[in-house]
This record gives C-alpha cells, structure tokens and sequence, in this order.
C-alpha cells in the first residue's frame, strides 16, 4: 500500500521516528518527510542517511500553517510529535497542552484539508485513567481523533486512527538506558518500586502497530499491541546478570505522576474490543448527543471485565526478560563495547 506513497512523519528526529523512518527506507514508498523543530537533529539524520528519499521540513505542530505548507503532495502522515517527558509536563501543562492537543488538531486539521488518505497518532498507556499533565494531554488528543473521526464528511478520503503504546524498550528517556548507565559507571542501580510493572514492547513492535493501523483502520479507530510484562526489580536483575556486573539497588519511591502499573485498555473500552490475535481494535464511539443513549442504556460487560494492564498480561521471568533484551540493538551494542 506504500509503493510510490509519499509519508509525513511529525516528530520524526525522535525514537519512534527513527525507528519507523528506517522500516520504511526498506519499502518502494517514493518519499519520507521528516516534519520537526530541531534543525540539529536533522541535520545529524540528514548526514548519517544521506538517502535522497528522505527530505526534512522545519516546522512545529504548533504552526498550523507550517504544517499544511509540508503537506502538500502527502499520502500518510505518522503523528509522533508530541512533549513526552511526564515531570517536564507536570511542570508547564500548558506546554504540553499546546503540542499534544492543539498540535494534534493542527495536524489532523491540515490533512483533511489537504487530502490525505490515512493520519496514525501516536498515543500512550498514560492517556488510560490519566493522573498526569502527559496523560492528560494525550488522552484529549485521543479524543480529538475520535471527535474529527465523527465530523469528517463521507466525501473526503482521510481516515484518522490513533495507536497506543506502553513501556517501549531502549527509547530515549526510559529505563532500561538509564540502568546500563548505572551498571557501567558502578553506581547504584536507582529502582522507583520494585513491583512496580512495565509492559516490554520494541520499537520494531511499535512500527509493527503502526502498519498495522495504518493497513487496517476505520475512522476513530484505537490500536493497542498485546505485550509481555515485567517488574521494575525483575528487569534490573536481568540487566545485572546480562552485563555480569553486580550492582546495589536503591529503592526511590515513586516519582511525580508515576503510576505503579501501565494501563493500556480501560475496561470500558475492553466491552466493545476487538479482539484481532496480536493487537485489539478499539472502534471509535459514534454515539450522538442524544442523551437517552447516555442515560438510559447501559453497558453490563463494562462491570464484569478487567482492564488490560502491566500487572495482568503475562509475567516474563528474568531468563524470559534476558531473551528479550539480548533482541534489542541498543543492548547488543552496549554488551559489545563493554567487552
């Protein structure tokens, strides 16, 4: 579906951009544009790709006309550009709130008005019962997609979907980088809650989701990859044992904002799921504002499911942890430069 297509992607000099920037390299799609702030970082990528397939727009999501500007001729568009960081947006909500939600609007604004087939925003466990400003900000940019889904006239070709994520391995900022740190400089290993759970999903998983979604939704439409979990003091170990290094752990508590487990599908979303083997489908809720379908009409399966959370999907063992991370690319290089 992607040969001779041209593809957007917001955001694009950051992890998860990368990452999809490179699978689709691979494919006949005639051009990738990397849409972002960050003339530093593109100028690196520009260097290290030199692959003329690949041209580079400066501009912010913010910027609703830099955003149109760069859609012109455009066929698909990964929304990835977003403020993640959780105590960065507890500190200036309404930072996050300008890129993560009106950002979004913008982008989502500018591809129906620019005719393009199909927009993935990236979303994350943390809009599942948010407790914190990111949380926040990405679940009103869910329910952006959702709301646009809704008014987008039959006549136009744009169909809008969103994936959500968990705990993605080896992306910057998370814990498995920050924990080699440790294990390499001989410091403490710097542990939140030992019990507390992560799901443990690639970031060859998460482009996995994207072409998934981009393959296979309807408007409003909500992917989310089943994963393995595991706990914070379980993934410690195995790094320990995978780096022969014996480190103390020092538990820290738990940081601003930080939840114990990962939620990726409330369980009233799981009522009307779809079920599709690796992922589920989350279909987008067309009700009206007629209330008597609020008030009056019930949904019985929302009292007796769980949600699909870190802490009941399954437990990887620490040898399963050590099978999983000795995959990753991050891994296999720091394990090489440590010989």
């Amino acid at each position: 579906m992607f040969d001779n297509k041209v593809l957007m992607i917001t955001g694009g000099t950051g992890s998860f951009g990368n990452t999809v920037l490179k699978r689709f390299l691979d494919t006949a799609v005639k051009e990738i544009r990397i849409f972002s702030r960050d003339e530093k970082k593109q100028e690196d990528m520009r260097i290290a790709l030199g692959n003329d397939k690949v041209k580079f727009y400066i501009g912010d999501v913010r910027d609703y006309s830099s955003i149109e500007q760069a859609l012109s001729g455009v066929d698909y568009i990964f929304h990835a550009a977003a403020l993640k960081q959780v105590p960065s947006c507890e500190f200036f909500p309404m930072e996050a709130v300008k890129t993560n939600v009106l950002g979004t609007e913008n982008v989502l604004n500018a591809a129906i008005a620019c005719g393009v087939e199909r927009v993935v925003v990236l979303s994350t466990d943390k809009a599942v019962y948010p407790i914190n400003a990111m949380g926040i900000s990405k679940a009103m940019a869910e329910k952006l997609v959702i709301a646009k889904s809704r008014m987008i006239p039959t006549t136009s070709k744009t169909v809008i979907c969103a994936t959500r994520y968990g705990n993605v391995m080896a992306s910057r900022g998370s814990v498995i980088p920050l924990f080699v740190s440790q294990l390499k400089s001989g410091t403490q290993l710097t542990v939140t809650d030992p019990n507390m759970t992560r799901f443990l999903m690639s970031l060859e998983d998460s482009v996995d989701l994207v072409l998934h979604a981009f393959e296979h939704s309807k408007q409003g439409d909500i992917f989310v990859q089943k994963a393995p979990a595991s706990t914070v003091a379980d993934l410690a170990t195995a790094l320990t044992q995978l780096f022969k290094k014996k480190a103390d752990i020092k538990v820290i508590g738990t940081r601003h904002g930080e939840k114990l487990y990962e939620s990726l599908i409330s369980r009233e979303e799981m009522a009307k799921s779809e079920d599709m083997g690796k992922y589920y489908r989350i279909p987008a809720d067309n009700r009206d504002l007629n209330y008597e379908k609020y008030s009056s009409n019930g949904e019985e399966q929302v009292s007796i499911l769980d949600d699909y959370t870190s802490h009941n999907t399954h437990r990887l063992s620490v040898d399963e942890i050590k099978d999983v991370l000795q995959k990753l690319d991050y891994i296999k290089s720091e394990l090489v430069a440590g010989k």
